[in-house]
């Protein structure tokens, strides 16, 4: 896909200011624990250290004393880290330190750095990176934070929420200030809301506006000059589409995502069934990421084309290998050779090709074992308001019963078909949830994830009179479109955030669903879209009224959307459509990404007991180790040689340190100046020294030294 990657951006963003930093001179790079999963994420070990750097540490472990050389410390602004740092300061560990921290300092703790002589005294260089999130695709940024959903969503969380709304504020200011976008925002604001969270993107989208506000008043040089159209920053949250997050799709990152037991943490991984009772070695089994060639290809194909491709381009592959197939001809010296300089290339892109099939063949077995293909279509029917004809669909109460019914369907499909066909309907009877759940066989807890979603704004209970229609496609009436015969009719249902970005691109995006936090001064501009981009950029001198509309060679305007509560797959895919259709940059980032089976679990947390949530906040404060505070200890002693050593009586003035090593004469014994003991003059020493010749002398006469008697 065209357009910088994020990953690329925070990449340069770590390695030039290592590089800058302290340019020319040895040092040392200080992590912490947070700072370290952001750098490992974009960064390999072995850049770093050819950056003049001898040796990376983490600063809540034990380290050295190296008083001799410069520390790089990479820091993440926490209370605890800031601690560790001091604990440094107070040991003077290291000669200077260059203090780099990963996001803004809270004003308390800069403050008490402000006041410390020993910072004044050791610290030569403060700075702010803004890179406090984690780019997971190109233009796919996540911050790794599961618990913002139920502080966001929980009602015995609301105290939390206004500070919580503010750091996710910093973090999308950093976003912004790494593209170089300082964007006009626009935010989503639900019509007729019935959910006290209704406000969510309103606030967060005006702490956002704040701080990128006084982030370019402090940094005159924000944003840098750029040929390219202002950005955009698009502020939704999980209300602005329900369905999303429960549909089964078909395009192979989000079905495997779906259906596959992917081992998700800092990086994703899959075992694949033949081995899944082997013992796990997380070293051995595959990753799946950016460097996967394969990968990023084919993730957001519709997995009914995925097979045939996969087998196409390895047959193809494998005819670029000639020199590994078994022709039966005796190998020669020249084929061998051939054969070991492609081998690595080789063995890497058979091992890519054997992942991708295993995993495509699992996703399919599963999908013909829980018979998927049924239900995905009244799946469709629900959440588009249309069948497979583009008419409004018939009997579908009795097409979920039948479903509901069926053994084949696993309990967490029902599940979710329940919760769809509520949506569909806008909220149902008491009595007819409890026999859907009925039908269903589901346990009585199941109940709470449905109801739940009351809090993101689903009518669930519909009275007996309600003569209200069903729910409407919240962006205008879903038209009828003509599908080739390859489409599949499993996939009619696009993302609300597709026509959202649809609706922006084209300058039709509804300003009372998406008003601006700047109505007065962006409105003009931000309305701009796909078909009428006649703004001239803020940050170009050069006009751009004359253009009509952006040809494919023209600078992209960049897209910045934000989605509070979590995105799914479906809406990140739906935004590499609209960057490739409509010649944007849309970058999509999130709290965290979600998979059906984390949205229902979150949704039937949000009426358990606060205290089971293990939020962040409830936990107890970290403090920096204990042995950070324990004074150096000295070197431990030598080892006692056979001979004892002679006390050193002169030469203490003329030592010196050498880095080259005194070669051992052959004899075992080394010449060397003998300094004066302390305290003693140096005629006092040489007298002493006299003594003890003599005396020498004199045992060796008895044969002191001697095995003789």
């Amino acid at each position: 896909m065209a357009g910088t990657s994020a990953i690329t951006i925070q990449q340069n963003i770590i390695l030039d200011t290592v590089r800058v930093t302290d340019q020319g001179e040895w040092k040392v790079l200080i992590l912490d624990g947070g700072s370290r999963k952001l750098v490992d994420g974009v960064v390999r070990e072995d850049d770093i250290l050819e950056l003049n750097v001898t040796n990376i540490e983490q600063i809540e472990e034990r380290r050295p004393l190296n008083k001799e050389m410069d520390a790089v410390y990479l820091l993440s602004p926490q209370p605890h880290i800031l601690d560790c740092l001091m604990a440094d300061l107070e040991q003077r560990r290291y000669r200077r330190g260059f203090l780099i921290w990963t996001s803004l300092l809270p004003l308390d703790l800069q403050q008490r750095i402000d006041r410390s002589a020993l910072a004044k005294q050791q610290i030569v260089y403060t700075s702010v990176l803004n890179v406090d999130y984690y780019p997971r695709e190109s233009h796919l940024i996540t911050f790794r934070d599961p618990w913002s959903f139920p502080t966001l969503f929980h009602p015995a969380c609301n105290y939390l929420v206004r500070q919580h709304m503010e750091s996710l504020a910093q973090k999308i200011v950093s976003v912004c200030v790494s593209l170089g976008e300082y964007p006009t925002i626009r935010y989503y604001n639900p019509q007729k809301p019935s959910h006290e969270a209704s406000i969510l993107c309103s606030h967060l989208a005006r702490f956002v506006q704040t701080q990128l506000d006084q982030y370019a008043k402090y940094n005159t040089d924000f944003p840098p000059p750029s040929p390219r159209p202002r950005g955009l920053l698009l502020i939704a949250d999980r209300t602005l589409d329900l369905f999303a997050p429960l549909l089964h799709e078909f395009t192979y990152q989000a079905m495997v995502h779906d259906l596959l037991p992917l081992i998700e943490g800092d990086k994703v991984y899959y075992k694949p069934a033949a081995s899944q009772t082997e013992t796990t070695d997380r070293g051995k089994d595959p990753e799946i990421g950016e460097e996967d060639n394969i990968w990023i290809k084919y993730r957001h194909l519709h997995m009914k084309d995925l097979l045939n491709e996969l087998v196409k381009d390895f047959n193809n592959f494998k005819a670029q290998n000639p020199q590994f197939a078994d022709s039966g001809d005796p190998a020669t010296i020249n084929t061998i050779k051939d054969m070991l300089a492609g081998l690595p290339k080789f063995q890497q892109g058979k091992e890519a090709y054997s992942l991708h099939l295993s995993m495509t063949q699992d996703a399919m077995n599963i999908f013909q074992e829980r018979r998927l293909a049924d239900l995905a279509s009244v799946e469709q029917s629900l959440a588009t308001g249309l069948d497979e004809d583009d008419k409004r669909p018939k009997n579908l109460a009795d097409q979920v019963i039948r479903l509901l019914d069926d053994d084949a369907i696993q309990s967490s499909d029902r599940l979710r078909l329940i919760i769809q066909y509520l949506l569909y309907r806008d909220g149902l009877l008491p009595t007819d949830i409890q026999k859907l759940l009925a039908h269903a066989r589901l346990p009585a807890q199941d109940s709470e994830v449905i109801y739940n979603l009351e809090l993101l704004g689903a009518h669930i209970n519909r009275a007996v009179k309600d003569t209200r229609p069903v729910a409407q496609y919240p962006f205008g009436k879903r038209e009828a479109q003509a599908r080739s015969v390859s489409e599949s009719g499993l996939s009619r249902f696009e993302p609300a955030l597709k026509a959202v970005l649809q609706g922006q691109c084209r300058g039709a995006l509804d300003e009372h669903m998406f008003p601006f936090t700047k109505p007065h001064l962006d409105a003009a501009e931000g309305l701009m879209g796909q078909e009428n981009l006649s703004q001239a950029s803020l940050r170009s001198a050069k006009p751009t009224w004359a253009r009509t509309r952006p040809s494919n060679l023209e600078p992209r305007q960049r897209i910045i959307v934000f989605m509070a509560g979590g995105a799914t797959y479906s809406e990140s895919r739906a935004c590499y459509e609209i960057s490739q259709s409509l010649n944007k940059d849309v970058y999509l980032t999130t709290t965290h990404m979600l998979t059906p089976s984390l949205y229902l679990r979150q949704v039937g947390d949000l009426s358990v007991d606060r205290r089971s949530l293990d939020l962040p906040a409830d936990r107890p404060k970290l403090r920096a180790p204990d042995h950070l505070f324990e004074k150096e200890m000295p070197a431990p002693p030598l080892p006692a040689s056979s001979q004892k050593p002679q006390p050193p009586l002169q030469g203490l003035q003329q030592m010196r340190i050498s880095d080259e090593a005194h070669p051992r004469p052959s004899n075992g014994n080394m010449k060397s100046h003998q300094p004066p003991l302390p305290g003693l003059s140096s005629s006092a020493g040489e007298r002493l020294t006299k003594d003890r010749d003599k005396e020498g002398e004199k045992k060796k006469k008895h044969h002191f030294f001697s095995s003789k008697r």
